[in-house]
């Protein structure tokens, strides 16, 4: 036995050495991501150390395949090519878990390669620690980091006690050459580290979060540095929650950041400042500034409410985050219920307004508002109904707003749809129908209606499956209406389709499909299309699938002005489709050792 143990492990060493081997020789420029094609990321990593021993050691998949399709235009084919053929291939190869994917891509004389861009990730954990080592995340505080990093970081998660910290890059330098004229946007390396220590339960907790981040001057040539500012920033944070009943609790979270945009600046010499020197450089650039919101939830007996206030001022900043909104604040409330045990609830209502210290020309205020209801009557019988709205509002600050351009808008919207399933012993009915009205006015006494909009959409379908023929039907039909100013367009679209599998694997397949649309543009335009398509599908052996599909369009100018059959456009398309998969080598991990393949 331990003969035989050696010889699989001896083989399991040949082939990895033989992978190797291979990629030794590929050129370097495939593990720099410089081809022609911009190369697929490749993270090498895993939740538990355990992983990589529960992993397959080597299993190296691909497939190989050709599209091929013909298009005609009976007005010329000047956009598009009449042929078009392509062939791509791509392999796989899977280490121990880790994924490395290249592909190749030749179509009308044309190719591209795509390849594996190398990066690190590892998250080994033992019990109630877990590291991180190269591209990672980890979770902190939502008004100051959301980022990723590229370093170090340890965390530590107990029933109540919590703590972590990380070390490392958060964005990558782009330094291009200057003189090129294709060069990217530069931007410096950004380097951060952070704390976080948390005790409580999921009701009642407190975390405290720390960040400092930077970028470092070096990181750009000295002939980009005038074009962009490095930046600094230090920035902490408190979450906490307190359920004061069990149908009462609070969250709360808040944020303060100190922000230079240039660190080249000159610094800013106060008591208070002087005395944090050591940790961050209050310059001439630098601003304080607070994020926070708070929120109550009340839950009782099947009533769930939520009031919620946020509030982040001018300028707030953290080079943690991608993105900030801020200069704004805003209130809203949501509830939910369940009537009768049938009927669901729900509704929100929120107001948000800019300008929150009075410095702007203007104050923009925003409300947003809608209620939904769904039931099911019976076990055939659902219903889905609901309203949305939004109004936008500006008043005066520093100056008057002038009323002609006063900002004045209001949007309305309702829906419905019900559906009814009726299920039988041959066949099974679904009928759904859906309905919309949505109106966008602008309410400016001094407005012309130009940008005003109304539509109205109506849509029913029908869909039966025959049992023992294994066979479905659908029928749908559609209607749009939208009313601007001196214009209206109204489309209609009448749709049939079918398909069914074949064979006793099922491994045969087809579908057809007819639809008819009629568009009218008022004063201007009206045409009527047809179109039918047709598809089919045959898999072998479970590695070759086969594919085909034609379709042909008909469109026909029905304006009473014009020469009808002189407008007429027909188009035809023609696919014909081949894939292969295949595995190349399996050496896969079972409880009592490795299987080959």
């Amino acid at each position: 036995m331990e003969l035989m143990m050696s010889r699989k492990h001896y083989k399991v060493r040949a082939y990895i050495k033989y992978v190797l081997c291979i990629a030794a020789m590929l050129p370097p420029w495939l593990w720099r991501g410089q081809g022609e094609a911009s190369a697929q990321s490749v993270t090498l990593g895993q939740n538990t150390i355990s992983n990589i021993a529960k992993s397959d050691p080597l299993i190296i998949t691909g497939a190989i395949g050709t599209q091929n399709t013909y298009y005609h235009s009976s007005i010329g084919g000047g956009y598009r090519s009449p042929w078009s053929n392509s062939f791509y291939a791509n392999l796989n190869i899977s280490l121990y878990g880790i994924s490395m994917p290249f592909a190749f891509y030749y179509s009308n004389n044309n190719s591209s390669w795509s390849f594996p861009h190398i990066s690190f990730h590892i998250d080994p954990t033992y019990k109630n620690w877990r590291g991180h080592f190269g591209r990672s995340s980890m979770g902190m505080h939502p008004y100051l980091m959301s980022m990723s990093f590229n370093g170090v970081g340890l965390e530590y998660n107990a029933k109540k006690v919590r703590f972590g910290a990380f070390y490392g890059e958060l964005r990558n330098a782009i330094n291009d050459d200057p003189e090129n004229p294709t060069a990217r946007q530069p931007q410096y390396s950004r380097l951060g580290w952070g704390l976080k220590a948390g005790y409580g339960s999921q009701r009642n907790y407190l975390d405290l979060y720390f960040l400092r981040a930077y970028d470092r001057i070096n990181s750009v040539d000295v002939r980009w540095r005038d074009k962009i500012n490095p930046q600094d920033n230090i920035a902490v944070a408190v979450k906490g929650g307190l359920g004061i009943t069990r149908w009462l609790s609070l969250r709360g979270n808040l944020a303060w950041s100190a922000f230079t945009s240039d660190k080249r600046a000159g610094r800013l010499h106060t008591d208070l400042t002087d005395r944090w020197d050591k940790v961050f450089d209050a310059r001439y650039t630098s601003l304080m500034r607070i994020a926070g919101d708070i929120s109550a939830t009340l839950n009782l007996k099947g009533l769930s409410t939520t009031l919620f206030y946020r509030m982040v001022q001018p300028d707030y900043t953290t080079l943690g985050l991608y993105y900030t909104s801020n200069n704004y604040q805003s209130l809203g409330i949501n509830a939910s219920t369940t009537l009768f045990k049938k009927i669901t609830l729900s509704a929100s209502f929120s107001g948000q307004e800019d300008n929150i210290t009075r410095r702007q020309l203007y104050t923009t205020r925003g409300f947003v508002y809608n209620a939904s209801a769904s039931t099911s009557l019976s076990e055939n019988l659902s219903i889905t109904a609901g309203y949305s709205g939004y109004r936008q509002l500006q008043s005066d600050c520093k100056a008057h707003v002038n009323d002609t351009t006063r900002v004045n808008r209001v949007m309305h919207s309702i829906y419905l749809t019900p559906s009814y399933v009726i299920d039988g012993e041959t066949t099974e009915n679904a009928f759904s129908l859906s309905a919309s009205y949505t109106q966008n006015k602008d309410l400016n006494r001094f407005a012309t209606g130009i940008s005003d909009v109304t539509t109205l959409s109506a849509g029913l379908s029908h869909s039966i499956t025959v049992k023992p023929w294994e066979t479905s039907f659908s029928t749908s039909l559609s209607h749009q209406q939208s009313k601007g100013y001196q214009t209206r367009y109204t489309s209609d679209i009448l749709s049939f389709s079918t398909g069914r599998s074949f064979l006793k694997e099922k491994n045969l397949y087809t579908s057809a499909t007819l639809s008819l649309c009629y568009n009218d543009i008022r004063n201007q335009q009206r045409n009527l299309s047809m179109g039918a398509d047709i598809s089919a599908g045959y898999t072998l052996a479970k590695v070759h699938q086969f594919s085909f599909s034609a379709g042909f369009n008909k469109y026909n100018d029905i304006n009473i002005s014009t020469d009808r059959t002189s407008m007429g456009t027909t188009e035809i398309s023609l696919s014909l489709n081949y894939n292969y998969t295949f595995s190349l080598l399996q050496l896969k991990r079972k409880a009592d050792g490795l299987n080959e393949k």
